[in-house]
């Protein structure tokens, strides 16, 4: 059976949806939770296990509209595994955010200046 997990989101951690049937990753909201590796160490560790295997396409939309520091090494560890799996010629990155939020554009700037093999979207609403 197929990976799925959906997470409502809180005060402090993201709405999460993942699907892996659709090749579907999903983040909403705001993260800033204490112990954001321990919120996120499912996640890695299925992503790692899900990047070795042969999909047909895989779309992370990444629409946090603020995170701490530790949430951005998160981020940044995701993308990178992802920028350097097998299949990242199948990989499509949507940071989403709004116009006016600075910050979140900047750091979608700064990691698709990391990335050399995702397709990495910056969207602004």
């Amino acid at each position: 059976m197929a990976y799925k997990i959906e997470r409502r989101k809180t005060d402090l951690t993201p709405y999460v949806y993942i699907c892996e049937e659709s090749g579907v990753m999903k983040l909403e909201g705001e993260s800033y939770h204490e112990n954001v590796f321990e919120f996120f160490r499912e996640i890695k560790e299925w992503l790692a296990e899900y990047l070795k295997t042969d999909f047909d396409s895989f779309t992370f939309d990444c629409e946090l509209v603020y995170f701490n520091s530790s949430t951005v090494k998160i981020l940044l560890g995701m993308l990178l595994d992802m920028d350097n799996s097998k299949n990242c010629d199948k990989i499509t990155v949507n940071w989403i955010t709004t116009k006016n939020n600075r910050i979140i554009i900047e750091c979608g700037e700064d990691f698709e200046e990391d990335l050399d093999n995702l397709t990495f979207n910056l969207i602004t609403n």
